[in-house]
């Protein structure tokens, strides 16, 4: 199976569609890179396994899956020399009460569901862990009941914090510093407490300045008499981060002795995810799990494509025995296409373990390749025409057939000569049924619809077109080649039977009758109209010689602009016609006979030049005009004008 496959079918939208019911992002991570598999064994489990997640749905549609919130890359994080941090040991806590709640939630679920109730037993209690982690964590940090030493640390920052606070706001208050205050206010610079003094008053108190303001008037200072009890709240502080961090390394370390067995938990979590998105996606689309088989078989009942839901018509199918490609004939628009594509996508979702919208009893062939030749792919960049890219397309398909392969083939043969194309399309069918390939094949052609009728292993098919109402029903009715829609359609608008059976014959080289039924009298009369002949009424023809008759009429003017053809070049009427209907042109300062059936009107040349204008400017040299202007007044001896 290639990329190629999976998005001329849609395969990559029905798995967007598929993550938006898992919770996980680890879940959607498998889901998106989900491929089909050969192994019907492998196929059979996992729809079975889906079948049972969904009568758990039916049951109850709340699953306690986590969303693991990262749990799974603070696992792969352990052994690298930094401990967890507290909302990370919380994340965990919460992942191990939700693997609690599923085995619960498992534990009456074993008669439903036995297989997929049976994984959760792979999840292994793991209390002491989230005890710890519990008595531990409070309100995403280390607790001060965590152990004895920071209980008694912490007490003794608070004690320390509290004579900070009293001394300092006594000396706010007192009257000796009132003066040099810029506001009775007190703040913190770098963890240290500071009062914000006039700069002019620097010297009236001692003290280590920490910070200025932005214009410079004001500096904050640290009072000398709080610098000694501040450096020992800082040392009680630096105490309490050493014993926070002892703290997250033993905890760090429980969660390492249960490595393994959380990894597992996690995959378990992670596999309950994704069977559930894939059960809660078959209940979207009234999925059902279709019987499975190597023997080419396919049987699909009301079966649609997933992506159209309700909108579709129901396909229904039956292909392996007596036949093994069928040939679907019928109308643009009408189908075709999408039936092939619904085959091709329900079989790469049975093959990746999916549930499919048809009803009960479809069944579906393992194949170890799909290959296709859907759409147009005319390729701009490789300078291909759509013909030349198909028939690219074919040929990799031929290489790559065989007898477990299901090839799907849209309008095969299209884009070339009809004739060669009918030819081409039949070779092409029988040298892929020859290679044991099951095919779904649609065209246009007749040729190929008797073909299949005259060769064992072949169908005929074609989409169901309501004559009334001249619009396609989208059901495809296998056994019946698709009769000549063109005709009917032309029948049924009004167009007179005696044309229709003509065209008839010429197309299929037999004779058939054509009747439109009881109709009015008016409109009767109007459909004649179609076939009267007046033999009467003869068409006039000119005659070779009509030119020479009427050559008082004159197609083109001298200095007309004209265009040449075949050769596509310009130029202007010198002269003309003769009795031939010749006209002399000048191309280029060459004068050249064209007849006037080359000759086409470019630009006239009243709209090109003034009535008084002088065309020896044009068709006489240069040298020939001044002797033209010599000669007209008087003789010259020996002075010649040589004419082209």
């Amino acid at each position: 199976m290639n990329e190629k496959t999976f998005q001329t079918l849609e395969f990559n939208s029905v798995k967007e569609e598929l993550t938006r019911f898992a919770l996980t992002e680890e879940g959607k991570t498998v889901l998106i890179n989900m491929i089909p598999t050969t192994n019907i064994r492998q196929i059979d489990m996992r729809l079975d396994e889906v079948t049972e997640a969904v009568r758990i749905l039916e049951k109850s549609a709340s699953i306690p899956i986590h969303a693991l919130d990262g749990v799974e890359n603070i696992i792969a994080n352990l052994n690298k020399g930094v401990p967890l941090r507290p909302d990370q040991l919380t994340n965990l806590y919460y992942f191990l009460d939700a693997c609690k709640k599923l085995k619960k939630y498992m534990q009456d679920k074993q008669w439903v569901a036995p297989r997929v109730s049976s994984y959760v037993y792979s999840i292994e209690d793991i209390p002491e862990i989230g005890e710890e982690i519990n008595r531990c964590i409070r309100n995403g940090r280390v607790d001060d009941y965590a152990s004895k030493e920071l209980l008694r640390i912490r007490k003794q920052v608070g004690i320390q914090e509290d004579r900070l606070k009293d001394k300092i706001q006594s000396i706010v208050k007192s009257a000796k510093y009132k003066s040099f205050l810029q506001e009775s206010i007190v703040s913190q610079r770098n963890g240290r407490y500071v009062l914000p003094i006039k700069k002019e008053y620097r010297g009236k108190m001692k003290g280590a300045v920490l910070d200025t303001s932005a214009s410079g008037s004001t500096l904050y200072i640290e009072p000398e008499e709080l610098c000694n009890q501040q450096d020992q709240l800082l040392f009680y502080k630096l105490e309490e981060d050493r014993e926070v961090e002892n703290i997250l390394w033993t905890l760090t370390g429980l969660v390492q002795l249960y490595e393994p067995q959380l990894k597992l938990a996690i995959e378990t979590m992670v596999h309950y995810d994704v069977l559930f998105a894939k059960a809660k996606y078959s209940r979207s689309i009234d999925g059902v799990s279709p019987m499975v088989n190597e023997d080419h078989q396919i049987h699909l009942i009301n079966a649609v494509h997933p992506l159209l839901g309700k909108q579709a018509v129901p396909l229904s199918i039956q292909m392996g025995e007596g036949f093994h490609a069928l040939v679907i004939t019928g109308p643009n628009t009408g189908g075709k296409t999408v039936a092939i594509k619904t085959v091709g996508l329900l079989t790469l979702m049975t093959q990746c373990g999916l549930h499919i919208p048809a009803e009960k009893g479809s069944a579906i062939s393992i194949y170890q390749d799909i290959l296709l030749d859907i759409g147009d792919g005319q390729s701009l960049q490789q300078n291909l025409s759509t013909f030349s890219s198909h028939i690219k397309n074919i040929i990799d398909i031929l290489k790559g057939t065989n007898d477990r392969t299901l090839v799907l083939l849209d309008e095969l043969g299209s884009g070339t000569d009809p004739l060669e194309g009918m030819g081409l399309a039949t070779a092409i069918l029988k040298q892929l049924y020859e290679k044991g390939a099951t095919i779904l094949a649609t065209t246009h052609y007749s040729e190929i619809k008797h073909f299949a009728e005259e060769h064992e292993g072949f169908m005929n098919g074609s989409m169901e077109f309501n004559i009334d109402t001249l619009q396609p029903t989208y059901r495809l009715i296998v056994g019946e080649g698709g009769e000549s829609q063109a005709f009917s359609i032309a029948l049924k608008l009004g167009m007179h039977p005696e044309i229709i059976e003509k065209a008839h014959e010429i197309t299929y080289r037999e004779k058939k009758s054509y009747s439109l039924g009881e109709i009015d009298y008016h409109a009767k009369k109007e459909m004649e109209k179609q076939v009267i002949v007046n033999k009467y009424k003869k068409r006039l023809h000119r005659k070779p010689n009509s030119l020479k008759r009427n050559s008082s009429v004159r197609l083109f003017h001298k200095g007309d602009n004209v265009k040449i053809s075949p050769i596509g070049e310009f130029g202007i009427v010198y002269e003309g016609p003769d009795e031939m209907g010749d006209y002399m042109v000048q191309i280029k300062g060459e004068k050249r006979s064209f007849n006037h059936k080359r000759l086409e009107l470019y630009v006239s040349a009243q709209e090109l030049y003034p009535d008084d204008y002088d065309f020896d400017i044009i068709f006489n040299s240069k040298e020939n005009r001044k002797k033209d202007k010599q000669m007209s007044k008087g003789f010259v001896e020996g002075l010649t004008i040589d004419h082209e």
